[in-house]
């Protein structure tokens, strides 16, 4: 039996996206060098300034398209749904924003995007354009603490990205933009659960299958496996499980400022979001910690998987003054 989807053709799915992105936002978004798979920021790139490139698979929506803009990423390579994009698209984006001071890539932890990113660096060396690179690990179920370089990047990349971009906006350089983005994600820290599976476009098939009283705790955006299958607890219960995940790894103090992010991973309503974040918000005040900001809803997800992440984002004066810089993106802004 087929999944229910409003779409055409599956195989089309993501370029008719892109076109309808583009439809409702030509004010903040245009192609890269008529490559239909590479969206730069109108406002974004600029002579002097770094640009900031991120990219990945579609499904995840806002995340990757979403944060272009003025102020967060300046352009975006789009892949296939679940799949890293080509060296193609990543070129037209490096090209069009480069302005003479280098361009930083950030992009998930995932096998195929490093070697298609690493790719395109390596051609666009041949043109003398400076290309670093920073890699998100903000999953901590993904990977024991002490290989970290191993973990995979999902809903932190939301804070990672757009302290990164709001260092570049400020016309620092390269060197102090990638060492924002990387401090950014050695203080960000993501878990969540999934509570059913998703179904890719081509297929209409769900993409694994999980009993109707489980949950997978620390699944991947991608449908990878977490820590361990559960039985479905109250929210209370999953949150606390995640929060005293996230405080052996934060090494926070009492005083200190994050914020949070709570996310759908497609399916799961506001209501439930919030009553994840009640739990949060009284988790972090008995820690002693202060909440600076918080966002709820869908900002990484998988499709219409249903389930959550929390991210929390260790702040300190420099990220904080990154993270209130304001930015102009599709389907985020800071004012």
């Amino acid at each position: 039996m087929q999944t229910k989807k409003i779409i055409n053709d599956g195989a089309n799915a993501v370029d008719e996206m892109v076109e309808g992105i583009l439809a409702a936002h030509p004010e903040i978004l245009s192609f890269a060098e008529d490559n239909r798979r590479a969206i730069v920021a109108r406002q974004g790139p600029r002579q002097g300034k770094v640009g900031i490139l991120i990219g990945g698979g579609s499904g995840h929506e806002p995340t990757f398209l979403g944060f272009v803009g003025k102020g967060l990423a300046d352009a975006c390579a789009v892949g296939n749904v679940f799949a890293s994009p080509p060296p193609d698209p990543i070129m037209a984006c490096t090209r069009a924003i480069h302005g003479g001071a280098g361009v930083l890539y950030m992009y998930g932890n995932y096998a195929g995007d490093v070697m298609n990113f690493d790719m395109a660096a390596e051609m666009m060396a041949l043109d003398d354009i400076e290309v670093r690179t920073v890699l998100t690990t903000d999953d901590i179920a993904s990977a024991p603490r002490d290989q970290r370089e191993k973990r995979r990047g999902v809903a932190g990349n939301f804070f990672i990205f757009k302290l990164a971009g709001a260092a570049a906006d400020k016309m620092m350089s390269l060197d102090e933009c990638e060492r924002v983005a990387r401090k950014a994600n050695d203080r960000t820290f993501t878990m969540g659960v999934a509570l059913s599976p998703c179904s890719l476009p081509q297929t209409r098939k769900w993409n694994f299958t999980m009993g109707e009283d489980e949950m997978e705790v620390g699944m991947g955006i991608h449908g990878e496996p977490g820590i361990a299958r559960e039985k479905l607890a109250g929210a209370d219960v999953i949150v606390d499980a995640i929060m005293d995940r996230m405080f052996s790894e934060m090494g926070a103090a009492s005083g200190d400022k994050v914020a949070v992010l709570i996310n759908s991973l497609g399916s799961t309503p506001l209501m439930e979001l919030y009553i994840m974040n009640r739990r949060v918000s009284q988790r972090l005040a008995e820690a002693g910690l202060d909440v600076y900001k918080t966002w709820v809803g869908p900002y990484c997800t998988s499709l219409e998987m249903a389930g959550a992440s929390v991210t929390i984002l260790h702040l300190d004066a420099e990220l904080t003054e990154m993270l209130d810089h304001p930015c102009d993106c599709a389907m985020f802004q800071v004012r």
